[in-house]
């Protein structure tokens, strides 16, 4: 069953918005815990507009102390400090390189090998010197995947929301083939796959059903405003449900 990582990063957004401390990161990362989620992610920004570095911290700390078995997935940019200084002191299980600018409202596109490869590979290589995976953000194309494995990725996240786009306007089928070709493709040169942005309760299933292997999931805003209605707890479980029963065909 494809796991699901959940992105806390909505709840330390409201948290922002005032000084009071709620809602609280680290009681929302035991609520999905509890759930059954396979585990948490963070993507700390420079401007720290939602997660904090003590966030980062509070996290770590929890997840090594009550959830061991859970997986600690920190997200962003390595080229914007102080992004590796956080994850290599924090250590998490996977780190996903995201080639975001800080002005940006989030990620909307993936990694360009072709221009990037040079300025990654030393990245990559401290990470994996640390023991933590790598997955880099990756547009559905197939033709830079073989580059990502040669670089040193261990996995790949494909950026998934042109397929929610399509999929509200009733287009999916027209754009699961580019995923399911860029899957492929990621499964030849030996990498794992994972995906996420803009997946929800209605799109998931057909896309996790259709795209082969999908490894993880990391599902944030959506969760979150689905959670507005259902609860937390609630939703995390009606996620889970829907990859119990999801089976890729490829």
């Amino acid at each position: 069953m494809t796991d699901l990582s959940v992105n806390l990063n909505r709840v330390a957004l409201l948290r922002n918005s005032r000084n009071i401390g709620i809602p609280s990161v680290v009681k929302a990362a035991r609520i999905v815990l509890d759930a059954g989620a396979y585990g948490v992610t963070v993507h700390p920004r420079p401007d720290q507009r939602h997660i904090r570095p003590s966030d980062v911290d509070d996290l770590s700390e929890l997840l090594s102390q009550h959830y061991p078995q859970a997986e600690y997935n920190i997200e962003g940019n390595p080229l914007e400090l102080p992004f590796m200084d956080i994850v290599c002191r924090v250590k998490p299980d996977q780190c996903t390189l995201v080639p975001d600018s800080p002005d940006q409202a989030t990620s909307d596109h993936g990694w360009d090998l072709t221009r990037d490869s040079d300025r990654l590979i030393p990245i990559i290589q401290q990470l994996k010197d640390n023991n933590i995976r790598v997955s880099l953000f990756m547009d559905a194309d197939p033709a830079p995947m073989a580059q990502a494995k040669k670089i040193g990725a261990d996995r790949v996240e494909l950026y998934t929301e042109p397929y929610a786009t399509a999929f509200r306007e009733g287009q999916a089928d027209a754009i699961l083939p580019k995923y399911i070709d860029a899957a492929k493709a990621a499964l030849e040169a030996g990498l794992g796959i994972n995906a996420g942005h803009d997946l929800n309760l209605e799109n998931l299933g057909k896309f996790c059903e259709l795209v082969p292997n999908v490894l993880e999931v990391s599902i944030g805003h959506a969760l979150m405003a689905e959670a507005l209605e259902m609860g937390l707890l609630d939703t995390v479980k009606a996620y889970l449900e829907i990859l119990s029963h999801t089976t890729s065909k490829n």
